[in-house]
């Protein structure tokens, strides 16, 4: 809401010398955000003055019209100027603004005489841009008749003032006009308003224009208003025009001009009709189906059931509340008219101009709801301003067509509660007195009866009540006291777990993301999941962000594709990603979730069907990693990422977890067929690692040889608290031993290594796999395993028949378990 500070001045005597920054310093405490303080006619200095056109001569021989004008500006400016000018919206006899030369106009430009088109321009013709009124540049600025020659055209066109830019929130619809504004603006500085609104209103008569209220939930109030006569050629006078650009928009004709001030003035929005346009009587109604109405922008559109209309025995002829239709429009030769002030609910409102795409200043302030009460007062200023500035007359007769109910109830508000509210002992008095100054009728003692008044639909319980006691006296006084927090439980065993995790795997080298819990079939596509996989039974969103991923995510991994993507895209070659977060997986037989009450607690049979209708959210872990994953340096050569790496960071998290993970070769999309391992622990399936393939990567945009892990986290997490011990360090020499066993093919290495270390028993400290071979010196259908044990007492140096005998029998148990065989 735009504010002009010389208009506000009207309703609120202020003192003389209250600049807009300084009001702006006393709104700001009691909740609105004044985003700026625009200085109007900031940089502008004379002589800028009234002149009358005496003679225009045609110039030609140029690329465009040009115009030599001798103008007179009175005997205090040189008498007669001559001006080029290029505008053609002027003729001689007319009274223009002349900006003479020593004069600077906004944008620091400076006008002197100079010689132009082949004559000597001693000044400037203004248009209303140039003079920072706005942003016409259509022509210069043409002053009524009645002006005189050489007056001050700074002071009479009001080019200076402030302008407040105050945002205004939802709740507080009554503060999009000057009435509101001038309310808190007297209520800030204690001072009282002169509301625009009080007007002697003439009763509603019988005989008035007709009008039927046949949706009367859409609209309850609808006053109709005709005046008849108005001359054709009256123009707004200046200072009805520069408030109407100060605050916003654009002058337009006398009878709109008129129904965009009331507007601003009162907050009420109206409509004038040409009288002679309109066919019989007015309905107001629901779009019947196919119907069309051309509206005031000259755009045809399609009608839906739900939007209100104005319609008369033609027709739609408006769109309710949003904009008027163009069957019925003034235009220059309209001398009859009937205004419209009604009252429409705001929800009806808001969708219309939402559906249609067609946002107004009417459905702006009809959306935040209107003063229902203020309807008859903004008729009869339209009126009045009509009859003074139009030499028009009009008629008594007074249609009022009414479905509003009763007065609701009064509110009742303990007088203490604001003070409980904000910490603070305000006192009966202060709150009845701030009460009041908001407009509420307030009775009683101790326990208030409270009513609020019309322009305030928000106030609808005592808190709302507090707070507009506790907001007037200044947010400022409220006390900050931290809070004493109540004494936790600490992390569950599952939060714990999860941080655990994410330790783990950022300590290895990965960086954490959060994506969306969204997918779209597209993606499953691209990672060829079958038809009939687990995966592709995905909940679709009811309302999705994008209609391309409507679906609640079954795998974390598009996610992270699309990240990973993501960061290739800009540049980054070597990258290593993880994420934590549930999926969503439907229950076979769950049935739709039922509607709950919304008007007392739900039973524990519907919280019960609630549930069952829930989705398994299983919190999973995945990780993806491409590029180098140990950089080469000074130190030696480097190494690309693997599918090793992908299972090795699935067992960082198996370890973190307290478990140990079986890793047996498996196929499963998307992963390569030959480089794919299933994850299980306690022979039950919790996860797959391994290289992607090669038509996945390709159909996702991602780097050749990018591996990815996916588990399911849940599987993972113990029952009870897991304490994972670091491993025991002993001063005591290791023994270093190593053995080269020959097994089939197919038998996988993971399970050799099991059989040794469970042979090994408690000596042994760890194993590792440093060499693989297959060839000439092995049978064929068979490979070479070189395993190294290293093997350590806590209490003293083994012997090397204790050494002997701890590799015995590890051999033998991977003989017994794998059929190995020791290679010669």
């Amino acid at each position: 809401m735009r504010v002009p500070l010389s208009w506000l001045r009207e309703y609120v005597d202020l003192p003389a010398e209250v600049s807009g920054r300084e009001l702006a310093e006393r709104l700001i405490p009691i909740g609105f955000e004044v985003e700026t303080v625009h200085q109007s006619g900031a940089g502008l200095t004379g002589p800028l003055v009234v002149g009358r056109v005496l003679e225009i001569e045609e110039l030609t021989g140029f690329k465009k019209p040009i115009r030599y004008c001798q103008v007179e500006v009175g005997p205090e400016q040189g008498g007669v100027r001559g001006i080029v000018c290029g505008a053609r919206n002027f003729k001689a006899g007319d009274k223009i603004v002349a900006a003479l030369p020593g004069a600077v106009l906004p944008g620091d430009f400076k006008i002197a005489a100079r010689k132009t088109y082949d004559h000597v321009s001693d000044g400037m013709i203004c248009s209303a841009r140039e003079l920072g009124l706005g942003e016409d540049h259509t022509g210069i600025i043409v002053l009524p008749s009645d002006v005189t020659v050489g007056a001050d055209a700074i002071e009479l066109l009001g080019i200076r003032d402030e302008v407040l830019d105050i945002a205004v929130t939802t709740d507080r619809g009554y503060c999009l006009s000057m009435r509101g504004m001038a309310r808190e603006t007297a209520i800030a500085y204690g001072m009282t308003l002169r509301d625009p609104a009080l007007l002697d209103t003439p009763a509603p008569t019988s005989d008035g224009f007709p009008v039927t209220l046949a949706d009367p939930t859409g609209c309850d109030r609808f006053v109709a208003r005709i005046v008849r006569g108005i001359d054709p050629l009256a123009t707004s006078p200046l200072w009805m025009q520069r408030r109407i650009q100060l605050a916003g928009m654009r002058p337009i004709s006398l009878i709109v001009d008129i129904t965009n001030y009331v507007m601003i003035e009162i907050g009420q929005p109206l409509h004038a009709y040409d009288l002679h346009r309109l066919t019989g009587g007015i309905t107001v109604r629901r779009a019947a189906a196919g119907e069309k109405l051309t509206t005031l922008d000259a755009a045809e559109r399609e009608l839906n059931p739900a939007d209100l209309l104005i319609t008369d025995e033609s027709g739609p002829i408006g769109l309710a509340g949003v904009m008027g239709g163009a069957s019925t429009e003034v235009h220059e030769g309209t001398v009859d008219v009937l205004i419209e002030a009604a009252h429409f609910a705001p929800a009806t409102i808001a969708r219309t101009a939402r559906r249609h795409k067609l946002p107004s200043e009417a459905s702006r302030r009809f959306e935040r709801a209107v003063d229902p009460n203020a309807a008859a007062a903004a008729a009869q200023r339209a009126v009045d301003l009509l009859v003074l500035l139009g030499h028009a007359e009009a008629d008594p007769e007074v249609t009022v067509a009414s479905t509003r109910p009763h007065p609701s109830a009064p509110i009742v508000i303990d007088a203490g509660l604001p003070g409980r509210v904000a910490g603070l002992e305000y006192g009966r008095s202060a709150v009845v007195r701030r009460l009041q100054e908001v407009g509420c009728t307030v009775e009683g003692s101790d326990q208030l009866s409270v009513t609020p008044p019309s322009w305030r639909p928000d106030l609808t319980d005592p808190n709302d009540l507090a707070e507009e006691v506790i907001r007037l006296e200044g947010y400022d006084r409220i006390p900050s006291r931290l809070p004493t927090a109540p004494r936790g439980r600490g992390l569950t065993l599952r939060q714990r777990l999860h941080r655990r995790v994410g330790r783990a795997l950022a300590d290895a080298g990965y960086v954490e993301v959060l994506n969306y819990p969204f997918v779209g079939k597209a993606e499953l596509d691209a990672m060829g999941v079958p038809e009939d996989d687990a995966r592709r039974s995905a909940l679709t969103v009811v309302n999705p962000i994008s209609d391309e991923h409507p679906l609640l995510r079954t795998t974390l991994l598009p996610g992270l594709f699309a990240t990973l993507r993501r960061n290739v895209g800009r540049g980054f070659s070597d990258v290593a990603l993880f994420e934590t977060g549930l999926v969503y997986q439907p229950r076979p037989g769950a049935t739709a979730p039922p509607r709950l009450p919304v008007d007392r607690r739900p039973s524990g049979e519907e919280l019960a069907a609630l549930e069952a209708a829930l989705p398994d959210q299983p919190r999973h872990v995945a990780a993806v990693l491409t590029g180098t994953w140990e950089r080469a340096g000074w130190w030696g050569g480097g190494r690309e990422a693997t599918w090793a790496d992908a299972i090795e960071a699935a067992r960082t998290v198996a370890a973190a977890c307290g478990a140990e993970l079986t890793v047996d070769q498996e196929q499963y999309e998307p992963w390569h067929p030959g480089r794919c391992a299933v994850l299980s622990l306690d022979e039950r399936i919790v996860g797959y690692a391994g290289e992607l393939h090669p038509k996945v990567l390709e159909a996702l945009g991602l780097p050749p040889r990018t591996c990815a892990m996916e588990l399911n986290l849940d599987a993972l997490t113990p029952e009870t608290e897991v304490n994972v011990r670091g491993p025991e360090v002993s001063a005591f020499p290791v023994a270093a031993v190593d053995v080269a066993l020959v097994v089939s093919r197919e038998v996988p290495a993971a399970d050799v290594e099991s059989a040794l270390v469970e042979g090994a028993g408690p000596l042994l400290e760890s194993v590792r796999l440093f060499d693989v071979y297959e060839g000439e010196r092995v049978q064929e259908g068979t490979k070479s395993l070189a395993f190294s044990l290293r093997l350590r007492a806590t209490d003293r140096t083994l012997k090397a028949d204790e050494v002997a005998a701890v590799r015995d029998a590890a051999v033998a148990s991977a003989t017994r378990h794998t059929g190995a065989a020791l290679r010669g």
